[in-house]
């Protein structure tokens, strides 16, 4: 028999913008192939204007210099879609707004692009909370926007915990 409680999900951009706020860090995006989903996710939290300082979509590789601070090195080198770039992406980030926390995304949501090296799929996910980084590399499968949504949402859970963890 059910007692009529029911249980809500909070979802996660509430969570980070609540533990933003009570710990009084601030957060900035920087996105290459979720093209703005992190930042639109955000957004949806009621109070994230408080701590969500400003988002980079950037997509080219100039963009990620120019905005960013992603050296030409690092893309010649590694690529864009390397753990090197999401750490400089997100070290970039944080530094360009000003901001406690970063999470950044790089990778290749298809359907072209992929390498057997570099696969339709792969992302790297970096994150910067008060200075500690870290990347994880992922893989997902299915068509471009899914690629591109499962990423966003595991850069958020990302986010989250890191911040969580920085405490």
């Amino acid at each position: 028999m059910s007692s009529g409680r029911r249980i809500v999900e909070i979802p996660v951009e509430k969570k980070i913008e609540r533990i933003l706020r009570t710990r009084q860090l601030t957060v900035t995006t920087a996105e290459s192939c979720t093209g703005g989903l992190i930042a639109g996710t955000l957004v949806n939290a009621p109070g994230i204007s408080e701590v969500y300082k400003e988002g980079y979509i950037t997509y080219s590789n100039e963009a990620k210099m120019k905005l960013l601070g992603v050296k030409e090195e690092t893309l010649r080198k590694y690529g864009a879609v390397s753990r090197q770039t999401a750490i400089e992406m997100a070290e970039g980030a944080a530094r360009a707004a000003g901001a406690d926390a970063a999470i950044a995304v790089t990778g290749i949501a298809g359907p072209d692009g992929g390498t057997e090296e570099k696969p339709v799929g792969l992302v790297y996910i970096g994150c910067t909370v008060e200075g500690k980084t870290i990347v994880k590399r992922c893989f997902y499968g299915g068509d471009r926007m899914a690629i591109r949504q499962a990423a966003a949402r595991e850069a958020l859970d990302i986010l989250y915990c890191q911040i969580l963890s920085s405490e």
